[in-house]
């Protein structure tokens, strides 16, 4: 009878606890519901979240090659999603998720009881595919022990209210375009194209499962990180598909036995294809964006989900690249070899002292009040650092000084090719790597172009009514009027017995005659038919804008050219085709943009076409013929400044136009001889090497089989002289060779 009392004393204590836990259990929940913890969204707010999505950038040739992003996410539609890419989640993440409303009560009492009684601390939280979702809309902000609780009847309050919202197909399409995968990626889609360089629809089975198998651990299941836990995880889901019935016992071990293989693609700002032409798009983006917000219509390009097709063709500029790449690596060893133990960067300490001085470590350490001496003393501190060439990265023992001496003997360049018809860009470059010089020298390079200029001259006279068989003495002329200035030539001793016609001295690009050719066409006459062929940058109004010493940019210098191939048009080269939102709705289109006159006769332009055709078949870049045995249609010219400064290479071609530049961006610093700084040999190789393999393939005939129209006979009859004339003999009998002639320089 006692032990009756005492029983059922104890069972009534045991009740009233029970009872106690269970009226402060819903007390504790009900207070969640309310809000007593922190708001929860409503149904109204559920239903109409939106994704921060990463804008993409494709090609013309509709390749992805880099995205604008604050979180890599690019949502894609449940139709989208392979049918094994959703048994493979289910089956491992959440067995039951068709039976239950959000919430998976078996599940909890299973965690509950394993570890709050068994302490198994490997059973899992218990979460659904929902819970998870709603986790992934609203991250935990408070991960303290003591938020556990609440933050778990947050997400199951928000999961019933989901699933009340939602199909069970939206949840899944909701929860895989929203969850981590690691590193910043978020959604299957971004997954996919990282890891595996192809969208989510094209995933076999064993891909997805190598996804799916990441979610319980992005960083411990990386398969780049840790691809032996990576596979083990992924056999592990492909087993758990097997238990499910969504695979059979035999296709399991097909699928098992397959190795990891990865086709890693990181979309990351520095890296990837053609990252000088990403910055440039980003740039006009921000702008545009700018506008469209000014007019209401709010967009953002790192959220909105923009999709921007650009002009860019995706091959060619991947020959592009390499190209450049072969080249300038081989220059650069060739630059190096010819200064030896004499070079600026080691011998010319001002020089080194004047770079250093405008590093941003120099000006910080002045900033902390230390004296020059110190600030130096500093600097010469070596330690371990990485620095790079083109064999590499490679750790040594240098002081910042020694990696400043290191970075200022690089070669940098800028290239791009345009379609002259539109300014459509079809390739960019604007340095050696983007990494390590952020500086486009496309875009933001303004440099003297030398002998590139020349063209332009030889058209304003044209224009004026000299005729093409005009000859003009290549005798040096100091001019009074100009301090004695005396341009010169390189080259043959016996040019001032010579008188070269404007198609000879064009094509072997004689400095003396095309000051002669300024000289009679007038300069004002030559800068305003610089501006009818788009030219917008300042250039001297001196007798030296003959010799290419105005500065201009790259792209302005392709568009002036393309009115060659144009109908005597220029072209304003654009990058953006159109921008659409996530949904291919075509938000903007950009037309390209044309001069509406033409900048010279059609005679002058037949007439330019053909001596540009000499200097590529006779002239200063022959070697495109006889060294890279070019036989395509091709005018261009070739350009090297003073000093040695700056090499170009212009090639026209009847569909294209492509400007090359090298040089370095140390002003103070220029090839050491002529021979290897001019053009012809710094940077027209890139252009050559670049063509070969384009002819080499047939999707690019209709560029590169195309041919320049046929001149009129009358054009072919003007050019139809001796290309020199030599003095007579009484002439030469009187001249000295040696001694420059005097005279004003007379403007027009």
């Amino acid at each position: 009878m006692m032990f009756k009392k005492i029983k059922s004393k104890y069972l009534k204590y045991v009740l009233i606890g029970i009872g106690t836990l269970l009226i402060a259990a819903t007390l504790f929940v009900f207070s969640v519901y309310l809000g007593v913890w922190g708001k929860l969204p409503s149904k109204s707010e559920l239903a109409g979240f939106e994704y921060q999505q990463a804008s993409e950038v494709y090609t013309a040739d509709s390749v992805l090659i880099g995205k604008y992003y604050l979180y890599d996410r690019q949502p894609i539609a449940y139709s989208e999603f392979p049918q094994h890419l959703l048994d493979a989640l289910v089956s491992i993440e959440d067995e039951r998720y068709y039976e239950h409303s959000g919430i998976d009560y078996p599940s909890l009492l299973r965690v509950g009881f394993k570890t709050i009684l068994m302490q198994d601390q490997s059973s899992g939280g218990g979460s659904t595919l929902t819970q998870q979702l709603a986790k992934n809309l609203y991250p935990r902000r408070e991960r303290k022990k003591t938020n556990i609780t609440v933050n778990k009847v947050k997400e199951m309050i928000i999961a019933s209210r989901l699933e009340s919202i939602f199909s069970k197909d939206e949840i899944l399409t909701h929860y895989l375009n929203t969850v981590s995968f690691g590193d910043n990626t978020f959604g299957i889609e971004s997954a996919s194209l990282k890891f595996f360089n192809k969208k989510t629809s094209q995933l076999r089975i064993e891909e997805a499962a190598v996804l799916v198998g990441m979610l319980k651990a992005t960083y411990g299941y990386n398969p780049r990180v840790y691809p032996e836990k990576s596979l083990a995880r992924r056999n592990l889901v492909l087993q758990s598909m097997v238990k499910n019935d969504f695979l059979s016992e035999a296709e399991k071990d097909s699928l098992t036995a397959i190795p990891l293989k990865l086709d890693y693609r990181k979309f990351d700002y520095t890296d990837g294809i053609a990252p000088y032409f990403r910055e440039e798009v980003r740039k006009k983006l921000i702008k545009w964006a700018k506008s469209e917000n000014e007019k209401g219509n709010e967009y953002n390009i790192y959220t909105s989900g923009l999709k921007i097709y650009t002009t860019l063709n995706y091959k060619m500029q991947v020959m592009a690249e390499g190209a450049m790449k072969k080249h300038m690596s081989k220059l650069q060893k060739s630059f190096e070899d010819s200064y030896g133990k004499r070079a600026p960067w080691i011998q010319n300490k001002k020089l080194v002292e004047k770079v250093v001085r405008g590093t941003p470590h120099y000006q910080k350490l002045l900033k902390n009040e230390l004296s020059t001496s110190e600030v130096w003393d500093s600097l010469s501190q070596k330690r371990n650092m990485v620095l790079t060439d083109w064999s590499g990265d490679k750790t040594v023992n240098a002081s910042t000084i020694d990696s400043v001496q290191h970075y200022m003997k690089f070669l940098n360049t800028g290239s791009m090719g345009i379609n002259p018809k539109t300014g459509a860009v079809h390739t960019w470059i604007g340095g050696i790597d983007f990494k390590r010089y952020k500086f486009d020298h496309v875009a933001q390079a303004q440099r003297q172009v030398g002998s590139t200029f020349k063209p332009i001259v030889y058209t304003a006279a044209l224009e004026t009514g000299i005729p093409p068989c005009a000859y003009f003495s290549a005798s040096e002329v100091a001019y009074e009027n100009l301090k004695g200035w005396s341009p010169s030539n390189s080259g043959n001793k016996d040019e001032a017995y010579l008188n070269y016609s404007m198609e000879e001295s064009l094509s072997k690009s004689v400095n003396t005659v095309a000051v002669k050719v300024l000289e009679a066409t007038g300069i004002e006459n030559v800068l305003n038919q610089a501006k009818k062929m788009g030219v917008f940058s300042k250039l001297p109004n001196q007798p030296s804008v003959a010799l290419g010493t105005g500065e201009i940019y790259l792209n302005e210098l392709a568009g002036a050219y393309a009115s060659y191939v144009n109908n005597g048009k220029a072209v304003l080269p654009y990058l953006i085709e159109t921008i659409t939102n996530q949904n291919d709705s075509i938000l903007v289109q950009f037309e390209p943009k044309r001069a509406k006159k033409r900048a010279f006769s059609k005679q002058t332009q037949q007439i330019m076409l053909e001596m540009m055709k000499s200097t590529i078949n006779t002239g200063t870049a022959k070697r495109i013929r006889s060294t890279y045995k070019l036989n395509n249609d091709i005018a261009g010219k070739t350009g090297t400044t003073q000093n040695n400064k700056d090499a170009w290479f212009v090639a026209l071609t009847p569909k294209l136009v492509h400007i090359t530049w090298v040089g370095l961006d140390n002003h103070e610093i220029g090839f050491k001889s002529t021979s290897l700084g001019q053009g012809a040999n710094a940077a027209l190789p890139i252009f050559a090497s670049w063509y070969q393999q384009l002819n080499k393939h047939k999707e690019f005939n209709a560029i590169t089989k195309a041919r320049f129209e046929k001149p009129n006979p009358f054009v072919l009859d003007q050019l139809n002289c001796e290309p020199v004339k030599r003095d007579g003999f009484f002439k030469r009998l009187f001249t000295n060779p040696k001694k420059k002639k005097s005279k004003k320089f007379r403007n027009g």
